[in-house]
């Protein structure tokens, strides 16, 4: 079985009326026959992180703190470079767990979009990559996700399993890809008690800035090509058919 876990970056908001400019979702995908070994992997990272930055074991990792030297990080008084590392190291232990990680960003700069479209855009996404890939690898997988938008997201999944579609990379239309392996409804995890999710965190904010580039305080912490650090670990094959920008991020 494939287990995803799901944060997102950003809101599903308007940006006219300060919305973010995009929704993204990130995606860390862990097979379950090899949980035990990534859950010690990264329990083993964040003891080096303590050891190197003092991140306290049960600290929230998050971008926005990283960012802002924030929330449980504010006690530290990291500075940016030292942000810089840490949250390059989390992408790049993922080849080591090892996980994979994708991310669906909703560009929302050219277009008008309602919240419930902008959110209904990208979950449909990520489950469309999710079943794809639990067909092309013959897997179970089953949705972990931060909590917050726990009926939607249960919504979603369970209309995913009974009917999703995806466009056709031949032509127009769309083509039936019931996410059949899709086990039960989603499970809603307070992200500060998965390092999973904190992870996917990471993962959805350094897709949107691989869309976005930001200013110069921000990628003084995560750089328009912060994505490229999680390198062999990319699950590049969610957005080969229709690249749009870097390999693993689909953008709708």
């Amino acid at each position: 079985m494939l287990l995803a876990y799901i944060d997102e970056s950003g809101n599903t908001g308007d940006v006219a009326t300060g919305g973010s400019l995009t929704h993204a979702l990130g995606c860390v995908l862990v097979d379950s026959g090899r949980w035990p070994a990534a859950f010690d992997a990264l329990v083993d990272f964040r003891r080096r992180a303590r050891a190197s930055f003092g991140v306290p074991m049960r600290a929230e990792v998050k971008a926005q703190y990283l960012l802002r030297s924030s929330g449980d990080l504010r006690p530290l008084a990291l500075a940016p470079g030292q942000r810089h590392v840490l949250y390059r190291a989390h992408l790049r232990v993922l080849t080591s767990l090892p996980a994979r990680a994708f991310a669906v960003v909703v560009d929302k700069r050219e277009r008008t979009l309602s919240p419930a479209k902008t959110f209904d855009l990208a979950w449909e996404g990520m489950l469309q990559r999710l079943e794809r890939t639990s067909n092309a690898e013959d897997k179970t997988f089953a949705v972990i996700h931060d909590e917050g938008e726990d009926d939607a997201i249960r919504k979603w999944v369970r209309r995913a399993r009974r009917h999703l579609t995806a466009g056709s990379a031949f032509g127009g239309g769309s083509l039936r890809v019931d996410a059949t392996l899709l086990v039960d409804d989603p499970v809603s995890r307070r992200s500060q008690h998965s390092y999973f999710i904190q992870v996917a965190d990471l993962v959805a904010y350094a897709g949107f800035r691989a869309v976005v580039p930001p200013g110069a305080a921000v990628a003084a912490v995560c750089p328009h090509g912060m994505w490229d650090e999680i390198g062999a670990a990319t699950h590049t094959k969610v957005s080969r058919l229709r690249p749009r920008s870097r390999p693993g991020i689909v953008v709708r």
